[in-house]
């Protein structure tokens, strides 16, 4: 099971980029020409919440139930944060995508009560954008190949 989750989970990666850039740009290319936020707007706002919050879930599980990274980490705690990528996967990957998480559900509810165009598209572009910056923060490349 930790080999599946572990590939949906890489795999899954790339969807949550290119959602998470097309929210961006749309926000970005909405605020500069101050053009209204439609229904597209919301949707992919929408869509990079859902694959973001859909990517924490399988990390949770994998986190907290199948991963053999963190049950060693659990087990000696001071050995796994002298060991920079077993503390990348133990300590900073979760929680920095955790709070990109946050950021994510923040800037859509605004978007949900805020009533200008241009300040959704403001939040738009930048909580998402920055949550985006932290994602890819604490992606593990060198686990790529």
């Amino acid at each position: 099971m930790y080999a599946i989750l572990l590939n949906v989970h890489s795999y899954l990666r790339w969807l949550v980029l290119i959602l998470g850039i097309l929210a961006i740009y749309r926000g970005f290319k909405g605020a500069q020409s101050g053009a209204p936020f439609t229904e597209s707007d919301r949707k992919s706002g929408l869509f990079f919440l859902i694959s973001v919050h859909t990517q924490l879930l399988i990390g949770l599980l994998l986190y907290f139930v199948f991963s053999p990274i963190t049950q060693a980490a659990f087990a000696d705690f001071g050995a796994a944060m002298k060991d920079p990528a077993v503390r990348l996967i133990a300590v900073e990957h979760i929680t920095i995508n955790i709070l990109a998480a946050i950021l994510v559900t923040v800037a859509y509810s605004k978007n949900k009560k805020a009533i200008a165009d241009a300040q959704k598209h403001k939040n738009a572009w930048l909580l998402f954008g920055i949550a985006l910056l932290l994602i890819l923060s604490r992606i593990p490349w060198s686990r790529l190949a």
